[in-house]
């Protein structure tokens, strides 16, 4: 895959991620808890990707990377999504930006730990750039919020932010050995087994009788959109990209949720949007444009 081709990728991924937050809010914990949601989530998009197993050549996992793959499941999939939903159903869709927005951070520490990649002051200064963005747009937006948070809650967002930081450095090894798609389908077959004790009961729970199309199609978004798609896309990404610069992205996700509250006349540009975007495309590209480092 070309460079360009990771990066929309990645782009497109966190889009659909950026949209995630207020389309799942209008569905759990009201119709779907969390957990519940999960279950549903999880076991689709198994389906879904072991549909598109079959459109490529079978691939044994070897012995070896099976330990991987199972931790890939349990942070990548059941840790990361289970406190992800609960942690959104006690919070604001503004404080749960606001914790993700560490998960470049925990990704550079965790790279350095066990891949040894290299901290430079062009990766530190795009960070900051991209925190400080960001800050300014969510906290900005906080002020005429009237959402309820919780501690609880903002602490299971940034548990899920740290659980998705390893699961990007654990699952980049193993893509130059198989297809995305073989890894995926397996990651979340194992990582669907994880969660159903979890969620069974309330995914048991869905009045699913109750839902209207607006409820079902924001379902389908969170689904298939946000699960299966975004999922595909980031990894993907992953194969040229380093997890450093993959989860760099994520700064870009309340910029695009704001800039689609622009476009559906339910908020106006201010100059805080326009500080914020120059700010956290300017860390993006000092984090992205710089050459990457092959490693085994």
């Amino acid at each position: 895959m070309k460079r360009w081709q990771a990066h929309l990728a990645v782009f497109t991924a966190n889009v659909i991620y950026g949209l995630n937050y207020s389309i799942a809010k209008t569905v759990t914990p009201l119709y779907i808890k969390p957990f519940g949601f999960i279950v549903l989530r999880a076991w689709t998009a198994t389906l879904l990707f072991w549909i598109a197993g079959y459109l490529f050549p079978y691939e044994k996992i070897q012995k070896k990377d099976w330990g991987r793959l199972v931790l890939c499941a349990l942070f990548g999939v059941a840790i990361n999504q289970l406190l992800f939903f609960k942690g959104l159903s006690l919070t604001s869709p503004i404080n749960a930006g606001l914790m993700m927005i560490s998960n470049p951070i925990f990704v550079l520490i965790i790279a350095f730990i066990l891949l040894h990649d290299r901290i430079t002051y062009r990766y530190i200064a795009g960070i900051a750039l991209g925190i400080t963005g960001c800050a300014a747009l969510i906290l900005y937006g906080a002020k005429a919020s009237m959402a309820k948070s919780s501690p609880i809650g903002d602490a299971c967002i940034l548990v899920n932010a740290f659980s998705y930081a390893v699961y990007l450095v654990m699952v980049k090894p193993i893509m130059k050995s198989y297809h995305p798609v073989t890894i995926m389908k397996w990651v979340f077959l194992i990582g669907s087994v994880m969660v159903l004790p979890f969620g069974y009961s309330e995914f048991m729970e869905v009045q699913w009788h109750s839902f209207d199309t607006g409820l079902w199609m924001a379902t389908a978004f969170v689904v298939i959109g946000s699960t299966f798609f975004a999922y595909l896309f980031n990894t993907l990404g992953l194969i040229t990209l380093s997890a450093s610069v993959v989860s760099v992205y994520i700064y870009l996700q309340p910029l695009l949720a704001a800039g689609f509250a622009i476009l559906l006349g339910k908020d106006s540009v201010q100059w805080i949007h326009l500080v914020s975007a120059v700010l956290i495309f300017s860390g993006v590209y000092l984090c992205v444009n710089k050459p990457e480092v092959v490693r085994n």
